[in-house]
């Protein structure tokens, strides 16, 4: 876990995310607490502000302030609902249960309809969070106005350090299906369910703080896909949560409210989500916890019991996630995670052909793009592998398989980037020999992802000597690591990664 807080930040990427969003954030709390006179209108726009900074993560900069710019739109008639509905239990939290389903929903639309749904759903977690009444609206509308506009002169006006950085490659497409078998429809029913476990959970263990156990099933189901992602989500939430209670029973209980020490410490919580949030959510967790309890101080609610009370209401959520995972429209890591690894296989393919074409003289043919999707798609399969490589995973002899098909993939990603950087080349190799040696590729490669495959006899390395040109010396690299795959991914009648 320390060696996740202090992982590497090439180019000060999150250092400079994190200490933008301590400015931002600051400012926009002051503005809208003076303006309304009010600490609940102040913690109102920081909490605002943080989550334009935080969730708004379009590819361009104006994709960001559009997407901005519409945060009002999906929140406040959201909080206008949960602000009616304050004293009626019962519509109240339906109400709920229907935002948090929609908003989950609306990840299909990328990440515009992310950020739109989570501004949605923590519209309504606001009004709860702080017991908000009808009177109060119009303060409310004008402190997330004056909020969203502060931060936003920060992040495209002061400190837009974006708009000096290449474009960021875009994230591979979700993995498709209809219906049911949509991710985001499959997601917002299994979080509608959750949400249901845990609010009556929740309000078993509190009439008044219950809102923190739906909170929590809705943020654990943020960027999972299998229910072993989710599973380990909510594994690190409880952890995060548990260490930031007992950080807050020793630093945010002895502040007695101190206005200037509880500043201080929010500013240095702040910087330490957005510091750590893209490498740990462990970390994250923690300093959201840390905040809050911080944020109660100041509100002049903190005690002891209130932060065992949220211990409490995260594990309630986690488990209502972990049912519905498990009970609701199951998605199995091993189904997830060969999606992603035939579409990193056939990539693989592809990139050979484009480096090929290249280095035959084709003036279209261009490996690169290919190889940052291979990037990607990479990444998205170690995010997916993940819950079988974990320190707690009992299954010892899948982590171990799925260790080295991890392993091989990035040797594949190896020998496709040197054939790139050779095919750069103008004066680089030009043979039929090529030909050949990406036609056993695409052959290794459709074996590999032929469906119903047993694999009984794995494919053997190939038996060519190194050749002089360094093309193929990466094609028959890249050869070997395909034919290596074979016994890790299909190397059993059952699914080798599968989780049952």
């Amino acid at each position: 876990m320390i060696r996740k807080f202090v992982a590497p930040d090439p180019g000060l990427a999150r250092l400079r995310s994190a200490a933008r969003a301590v400015l931002g954030i600051g400012l926009a709390a002051t503005v809208s607490g003076t303006a309304g006179q009010s600490l609940t209108m102040a913690v109102a726009g920081g909490l605002a502000a943080l989550l334009a900074l935080f969730t708004v993560t379009d590819a361009t900069v104006r994709g960001q302030a559009l997407t901005t710019t519409l945060l009002p739109a999906a929140g406040f008639p959201v909080l206008a609902l949960a602000v009616l509905l304050h004293d009626r239990p019962l519509p109240r939290d339906l109400a709920f249960l229907a935002v948090a389903g929609l908003g989950v929903y609306a990840r299909r639309w990328g990440p515009r309809g992310n950020a739109l749904g989570i501004f949605a759903f923590m519209s309504f977690f606001l009004a709860q969070f702080l017991h908000a009444v009808p009177a109060q609206l119009p303060q409310l509308g004008a402190a997330v106005v004056l909020a969203l506009l502060t931060s936003s002169a920060v992040r495209f006006g002061l400190w837009c350090y974006e708009r000096r950085l290449p474009v960021p490659r875009p994230a591979p497409a979700p993995l498709g299906g209809r219906g049911l078998a949509r991710p985001t429809t499959r997601q917002a029913v299994q979080a509608t369910a959750a949400s249901a476990i845990a609010l009556g959970a929740g309000q078993a263990l509190s009439d008044e703080r219950w809102y923190w156990a739906v909170g929590t099933v809705w943020w654990i189901f943020v960027n999972t896909a299998s229910r072993g992602e989710t599973l380990v989500r909510g594994f690190r939430r409880v952890l995060g949560t548990a260490a930031g209670v007992v950080a807050g029973l020793g630093v945010a209980i002895p502040l007695h409210g101190d206005p200037v020490a509880a500043a201080v410490l929010v500013a240095l919580c702040v910087g330490g989500i957005f510091y750590v949030a893209a490498v740990s959510y462990s970390w994250m967790i923690f300093f959201v916890t840390v905040l809050v309890g911080v944020l109660y101080g100041m509100l002049g609610t903190v005690d002891p019991g209130l932060l065992a009370l949220r211990l409490a209401e995260t594990l309630a959520g986690a488990v209502g996630a972990a049912l519905a995972v498990l009970l609701v429209l199951p998605v199995t890591t091993h189904a997830t995670t060969d999606a992603w690894v035939r579409r990193a296989l056939r990539c693989v393919h592809l990139c050979a052909v484009e480096a090929a074409g290249r280095l035959a003289g084709s003036p279209g043919a261009d490996p690169a793009p290919r190889v940052a999707e291979l990037e990607a798609l990479l990444e998205r399969v170690r995010v997916s592998v993940a819950p079988l490589v974990h320190p707690l995973s009992p299954l010892g002899h899948r982590k171990a398989r799925a260790r080295r098909v991890l392993a091989l993939l990035d040797a594949c990603a190896h020998e496709v980037r040197g054939l790139a950087a050779v095919a750069a080349d103008p004066e680089g190799s030009r043979t039929d020999r090529l030909t050949v040696a990406c036609v056993r590729v695409e052959a290794a490669v459709q074996a590999l992802i032929a469906d119903g495959a047993t694999w009984a006899e794995p494919l053997r390395s190939p038996a060519h000597p190194l050749a002089d040109e360094p093309a193929l010396t990466h094609l028959h690299g890249l050869e070997r690591a395909l034919a290596e795959l074979a016994e890790p991914l299909r190397g059993t009648r059952r699914p080798a990664l599968a989780v049952r």
